[in-house]
Parts: structure tokens; sequence; C-alpha cells
């Protein structure tokens, strides 16, 4: 599939309608969706107002307080039905996304198969919202406590993964007995217009799910400043920037609010002298200029033993020369465009300031494919030679750039790993055990994840993902994950004939 012979409006149209939407539902006006394989239009959607954002939270609280009354595992037989639509959908929606994002197929298929994989999990989880059972100090007397829906839900979530993150929070806040709002990123409108449609479907065959349950507000500032600083709203959950992520948190806890936030990253991977490289190249590749560096967990820095430093280079300058770039579509491809020319930007003002850093250039680093695609930004991931742990180091760049230091000890290159303000992903490529638990040890990675023999990049829904530091602190998917979207509730319950006081507090009238 080439350009020449493929119009990618026309190829939205077909897909959409595969699912079952009709060509009107994204055919309103004031919010553009653009391509990046080619920058050309696609679709228009219709943009909300702030009072449209107004109205669908109060649509969503009435919506809550009728599916609290809904037993969990009822509820989770909801999340079953949709996940069958991601089922039977999985190659349209999939293509969606690479088209509308503009990550390859096979990744834009791997982030619905994430979709898929978190209904499942979220149906499991309806049956286990467990409450611990607690010995009481006073003679017949019980302390449990229980787990009680949070409310309204906001959701505000990123391009670079337009479906896999909403429905991470999603299936989980819906099994939890919540509503949500969705506020998804201007630039991929059409993705969201597909999930929700597609949960409308299995709302159909659920039949007893109230209105509302489920909102899409598209729109800009104006429409999440809303979300944000709503009071009904009972937990905003945004995946996005660090400065982002920063305004939302401070505002929701101003009205004392809850917030889950995923914010950015700035991962790095340690080479040992003992790690297999044979794997460690692959990791590395994979990490660096998978989604053209577009993702949290892509891998930023690379440290490696100053005794291996030049022979890894060599090596990955190799592998950067070779890489395929071009239509994510095309099969083969595994790099393909930026979202647009404000990343482009970024990427080419980072390259420049790593270089007066005394940065070496060592492959890639410039536009590419401009005459194929003159409004799409495809770039070469950028390979550099770091003298030391630069400023440029400090800051992420959404975008495929690599800086490589050398390091004279673990302890080095652990210090380096934690020197940054972000803490999300991490890991060490070692066959030595030693070395491999002492940077999983309280003295190793200051990350909420830290690998072993595997790259910084992609997660499973089965654990708990998120970081520390300027990363936010939340967690998403993982075991108690279903934990952010309820609220805990001590209770005591007296059974006997007496009130004895705890403490041994004496109150006698």
């Amino acid at each position: 599939m080439s350009p020449a012979n493929t119009n990618l409006k026309e190829t939205i149209t077909t897909l959409l309608s595969q699912i079952g939407m009709s060509a009107r539902a994204f055919q309103g006006t004031g919010l553009i969706s653009c391509s990046p394989i080619t920058g050309e239009a696609i679709g228009e959607v219709s943009s909300h107002t702030p009072t449209e954002m107004r109205a669908a939270i109060e649509k969503a609280d009435l919506a809550f307080k009728g599916w609290r009354c809904v037993p969990a595992p009822k509820r989770g037989e909801l999340i079953r039905l949709f996940g069958e639509e991601l089922r039977q959908n999985k190659e349209a929606l999939g293509q969606l996304v690479t088209i509308e994002a503009g990550k390859i197929l096979q990744e834009g298929l791997g982030e619905v198969q994430e979709m898929i994989d978190i209904c499942d999990f979220a149906v499991g989880l309806s049956r286990q919202l467990y409450g611990l059972t607690m010995a009481s100090e006073r003679p017949g007397h019980r302390m449990m406590e229980t787990w009680h829906p949070l409310g309204v839900v906001g959701l505000i979530t990123p391009f670079n993964f337009p479906v896999a993150v909403w429905a991470w929070n999603f299936a989980l806040a819906i099994i939890c007995g919540n509503a949500t709002v969705w506020k998804p990123s201007e630039k991929t409108p059409l993705t969201a217009l597909a999930c929700q449609h597609l949960f409308d479907n299995a709302v159909a065959k659920f039949k007893d799910a109230p209105d509302g349950l489920s909102c899409l507000i598209q729109g800009g500032r104006d429409v999440t400043d809303v979300l944000v600083d709503h009071p009904r709203v009972a937990l905003v959950s945004a995946t996005g920037s660090t400065e982002m992520g920063r305004s939302v948190g401070q505002r929701v806890a101003k009205r004392f609010g809850k917030s889950l936030l995923e914010l950015g990253g700035n991962n790095a991977m340690i080479v040992t002298p003992s790690a297999d490289l044979t794997l460690a190249y692959r990791a590395i590749t994979f990490s660096a200029v998978g989604t053209s560096g577009q993702r949290c967990t892509t891998l930023r820095r690379l440290f490696v033993h100053r005794s291996m430093k030049a022979d890894v280079l060599t090596k990955l300058k190799q592998i950067y020369e070779s890489l395929p770039i071009g239509n994510p579509l095309e099969e083969g491809t595994l790099c393909g465009p930026l979202i647009d020319g404000h990343s482009y930007t970024a990427f080419q003002n980072t390259v420049h300031k790593a270089q007066s850093e005394g940065g070496n250039l060592v492959a890639g680093g410039v536009r590419v494919l401009s005459d194929q695609y003159p409004n799409g930004y495809y770039v070469s991931p950028a390979l550099l030679d770091m003298p030391d742990h630069t400023d440029s180091l400090f800051t992420e760049t959404f975008a495929p750039i690599l800086y490589v230091v050398s390091y004279d000890t673990l302890d080095e290159a652990i210090a380096m790993n934690n020197q940054v303000p972000q803490g999300l992903s991490s890991c060490v490529f070692t066959t030595d055990i030693r070395e491999a638990e002492y940077f999983l040890s309280a003295q190793g990675s200051d990350c909420g994840i830290a690998n072993v023999n595997i790259g910084p990049s992609g997660a499973e829904i089965g654990g708990a993902f998120g970081g520390e530091k300027e990363t936010g602190g939340g967690r998403e998917s993982g075991s108690d994950s279903w934990r952010n979207y309820m609220r805990r509730a001590t209770n005591t319950v007296n059974y006997s004939s007496e009130l004895p006081l705890a403490q041994g507090i004496k109150f006698d009238l």
C-alpha cells in the first residue's frame, strides 16, 4: 500500500464503515484530523463546547447513580461484550490507529490487542474486588473494609496511544461501578469515535446499561479545563507531558479530587560487560525507534561500559543506517513519521543542542522522504555519542533520539539512571545475577518499572504501569489497579449487647 495508489480519506471511510459507522459520524466541524503519514486531512469531527462538557458530566453523574447499584460481575459482562466487539474489529481499528497516529501497523494492531487484554483482565477483576476483614480489639465486634465506586471518572488521553490508554482506565472504571467522560487528544479524534461506537454496540447487546455511562467530548483546552475543575468529577486520569500533569494535579488537588497521572519518561538502559549483546541490540532498536520514539517508555539514554562503547556504537550505527523508514502501512517498515511539524522542530532543536554540548551525531538526525511526503515528517532516528550526562539528557524529547554515554562502574551507571527528574522505566542487560539483583534492589533503579534483559519499552497489562518523581506516581493495570477507581470505607459491626470502647476507654453514664 502506498500513497500513489491509496487515498487515506477514502480508506478511513471504508474502515469506519467496516465497524458499522456512518460517514455522517465524522463529518462535523471544528476539529480536523490529519494523518501524519502524508499530512493530509482525513476527517473532521464536531468540536464540543464547555457547556456541552458540563452537560456530559451531569449526564455521566446520573448514569453513575444507577450503575453503582449493578453487581460488579454483571458490570463485568458489559466489558466482556465490549472485548468481543474489539476482537471482531481488531484489523479495522488497528489500521485506523496507524493512519491517524502514524505508528506502524503491527503496533496499531498490538494496541488494539492491549484493549482486548485489559477487557479480559477487567472481567476477571469484576469478581475480585476484595476487601479485608480485620480482628477487632473489642469483643463481639467485627471490622471490615468495603470498596465503593467513586462517581464520574474523567479520562484525558494522548495521541501516541489513542485507544490503549483509554481502555486501561475505562474498562476498570466501568467494572468498578463508575461512569466516564473521555477527552481524547485533538490529534486522534477518529479513533475515539470508533471506540465509542464499538462500546455503544456492546451497550445495545447488554441492554441494561444507563445512558451516559461513557461520554465522549472532543475539543481543546477549554473543554479540558471544565473536566479538570468540575466538582462532580471524582477522579481525573491524565496521560501526557509533565507540564500538563503538574497543572492537572494541582488543580484537582485544590478541590480535593483524586488524580491518576501518567507523565513523561526519560528511560535508560545499562549494558554491562557480561551482557548478551544479541539480545541487547534488538531491545535497543525497538525501544529507541519504535513508534518513532513517541512512547513514554522509549529508550532515550544508553549507558555502556567504557570498555565496549566503541564496538557498541559501531554496531548501532550499522543498524540505524539500515532501518526501514517509511509509510507505516507498508509491510517491513519499522519507523514511521513523527506526529506533526512541531514534533519535527523539537527533534531538530534537540539534536542541535546535544551537538553543542559536545555530542557526536553518529547516525541519523535528519528529515527524510520529504520529496515523497512533503507534508509528512519522517526522520532518520538520531544516534548521539555524548561525552557526559549533559543537560540535554535531563529532558524528554518525544522523538527518536538516543544518547550513548560511557560508564566505569555499575554504581556510576545507576546514579546516572536515577539522576533525571523522570522515573518511569529502566533496564539493565547483564548475565551476572549480582548485577541484576542489585539493579532491582532499593539501591538500584528508582523507576516504577525496572527490567532485566528486556528493554524499557512496552508493558503487559498484568503488571502495574507507571513511574515516580515527575512521571506522576500513578499506576495503571496490575493486580490492585482497580483501587484507583473506588473509595474505601472501614466498617465496624457490633453484634454483642455491650458497647466497649476502643483503647479501653471508660465512659460510663
